[in-house]
């Protein structure tokens, strides 16, 4: 009896690098984003992620690379190649996203309700403690008119109520979004109004935002004002716009009570 030998194609090179290298960028790229958690947020402080982002663009460029590799010469390795650029793509989503914004949204970092008169703020020994001595910049007029182009429903929020209780009201709806509530001072005084400062914290990288509230009195109730500004970068990808948005809707919700 004769013995057929059956010769198997070998594995593509590239098809088995390329799933090496996806995995691995995975490893880097969560390792990378624990360590900005843990580190003080800056934009230098990204550099271990962009790192991480060039091995997930190599094994990318591997797996197309092992694609053509297989229907040239028939290798094996269609599966490796496949499991590679599915999880390249996973891992370049957030990328693609981020890129999306800032095509799409404004490069703004600090967004107020009023355009015309931001609330100020705070340059206690206490606020300025949790900046680091940070104090937000003020806006040149034609920065917020840009804000005021790209946000046109970002507005002050007009209530019925009297000053302390909109500022009872404002204080909870702080509390309930989960800001660090760093001073208070009630409405009174020679101004009237009342005013909030806090710092809000992404929920991946942790970058903080500074916050700022302020309640005035009106002849019919009263008038609540928000501010909020990026510590880090001339861009906030829409975050300020969203999280104002997110206390008024947390204004709305709580009058409802």
């Amino acid at each position: 009896m004769h013995r057929r030998l059956v010769f198997e194609e070998p594995f593509s090179r590239a098809a088995v690098w390329s799933r090496r290298l996806a995995r691995f960028s995975l490893v880097v790229l969560g390792l990378s984003l624990l360590l900005v958690r843990l580190r003080e947020p800056s934009i230098e402080g990204l550099a271990p992620v962009a790192g991480a982002y060039l091995f997930v663009l190599v094994a990318l460029g591997l797996a197309l690379l092992a694609f053509v590799r297989i229907w040239q010469k028939g290798h094996r390795g269609v599966g490796m190649a496949t499991g590679a650029l599915l999880l390249c793509l996973v891992l370049l989503a957030p990328a693609g996203y981020v890129g999306f914004l800032l095509a799409t949204r404004p490069a703004l970092a600090d967004v107020s309700t009023d355009v015309d008169d931001p609330p100020a703020f705070s340059r206690s020994m206490a606020a300025l403690t949790v900046r680091h001595g940070r104090v937000p910049p003020e806006i040149p007029p034609e920065r917020r008119r840009l804000q005021r182009q790209a946000y046109p429903k970002i507005a002050p929020i007009v209530l019925e109520q009297p000053a302390d209780a909109a500022f009872a009201l404002a204080r909870r709806a702080a509390t309930a979004l989960g800001w660090q509530i760093i001073e208070v001072s009630h409405p009174g005084g020679r101004s009237g109004a009342g005013r909030i400062e806090a710092v809000a914290h992404g929920h991946l990288l942790r970058f903080a935002e500074d916050i700022t509230i302020r309640v005035k009195p009106r002849v019919d109730g009263s008038r609540i004002d928000i501010r909020s500004a990026s510590r880090i970068g001339r861009h906030d990808l829409g975050a300020n716009a969203k999280r104002i948005s997110a206390f008024a809707d947390e204004i709305d919700l709580l009058r409802e009570k």
